[in-house]
This record gives C-alpha cells, sequence and structure tokens, in this order.
C-alpha cells in the first residue's frame, strides 16, 4: 500500500518556523517530483512548492525567499522548510506525488500574530 504521511505542522507565532515532512512508503518517489500544496479555510488546493527527481526546486510567489523543499532519497522522504511564517500562511499542508494520484493526509499549519 503506498502512503504519504506528513507531520510536522503545528501552532506557531509569527516569524517563527516550522519544517513539514512527508514520508513515503510502498513506493520508491524517488524518480517523481514532489510537490507541496496547501489548502486554506475556504480556498482551493494551491501548489507552494516542488522538488523535481533531478534537485530542481520551484516555488510559488507566496513562498518564495522563505520556504525551502528538500528531498532524503534514502528515507524516501520529502521536507518544506518555512521560516518567517506569516498568519496568511495558515492552511493545511499536504504532499503529492507529481504525475500521480498519491496525496498525504495532510498536516495543519496555524501562524498566530
Amino acid at each position: 500500500q503506498v502512503q504519504l504521511v506528513e507531520s510536522g505542522g503545528g501552532l506557531v507565532q509569527a516569524g517563527g518556523s516550522l519544517r513539514l515532512a512527508c514520508a513515503a512508503s510502498g513506493k520508491d518517489f524517488s524518480q517523481y517530483a514532489m510537490d507541496w500544496y496547501r489548502q486554506a479555510p475556504g480556498q482551493q488546493r494551491e501548489s507552494v512548492a516542488t522538488m523535481f527527481s533531478s534537485g530542481t526546486t520551484s516555488y510559488s510567489d507566496s513562498g518564495k525567499g522563505r520556504f525551502t523543499v528538500s528531498r532524503d532519497y534514502v528515507k524516501n522522504t520529502a521536507y518544506l522548510q518555512m521560516d518567517k511564517l506569516k498568519p496568511e500562511n495558515t492552511a493545511v499542508y499536504y504532499c503529492h506525488g507529481w504525475g500521480t494520484n498519491y496525496w498525504g493526509q495532510g498536516t495543519k499549519v496555524t501562524v498566530f500574530s
């Protein structure tokens, strides 16, 4: 059974940091790009960042300069480091295997001012 399991969300004050993790099991995702998405209350799910298997990264405007994606191919795990968080970053964050139907269950991030 293929699973993506996110962790690392929580409650953080504005200006703080969180590191989200997405642990994959049941499939080797090393040849796939991994996406991070977020969904804020009442909003559509939107892309935050992507890391391709080549190591190339791409960020949405909301995360550029403050968010960093990385991967540990041995652990089959992707990470999203979020720094200088803002209240508008409050959302449920999901990881996704690019080009697949595999999604994690999401991890909630709440940023308070």
